[in-house]
């Protein structure tokens, strides 16, 4: 005897991948380009998804610029709906051997001028980690639930 099995909705995953320079001005535009693309599929503007990813992105970039920069070497933003639930960031750089701390962040203290991204990331998150890649890389990523927009 068979089993019916009730038909499955496809589930459609949406990718935008960006290589942007390693400078300030590159984090910038992958944070501002990051959030158009969420609005072009259908995560508004502003919406709590959209604010998370957002912020998420400037800090990866930021780090990114400043800590995985060498020089005539671009970072890669990689950014995955998968259906409408999650949206995972992915953020590599050409610093293999700088690797951020392992989850718990340590907090800085509160006068502290920095040390608060990964923090911020960890924060907004569901799940967040890094992967080392073919030396010289490596891909430092965070997965945010999108509500089911």
């Amino acid at each position: 005897m068979y089993a019916i099995q009730p038909p499955q909705s496809p589930v459609t995953v949406r990718v935008f991948s960006q290589r942007f320079s390693a400078t300030r001005r590159g984090a910038r535009l992958a944070r501002l380009l990051a959030l158009h693309q969420l609005e072009a599929w259908g995560v508004p503007f502003g919406a709590p998804a959209s604010e998370a990813v957002g912020a998420v992105v400037a800090e990866l970039a930021a780090n990114a610029v400043l800590h995985g920069r060498v020089p005539g070497r671009d970072f890669e933003l990689r950014l995955v709906l998968d259906g409408r639930e999650t949206v995972r960031i992915e953020v590599t750089d050409t610093r293999c051997e700088l690797l951020p701390p392992p989850a718990p962040v340590p907090r800085p203290a509160p006068d502290d001028e920095g040390g608060r991204g990964l923090a911020i990331v960890e924060a907004l998150s569901t799940r967040w980690g890094v992967v080392e890649g073919p030396a010289p890389l490596k891909t430092v990523w965070a997965e945010i639930g999108a509500g089911g927009l």
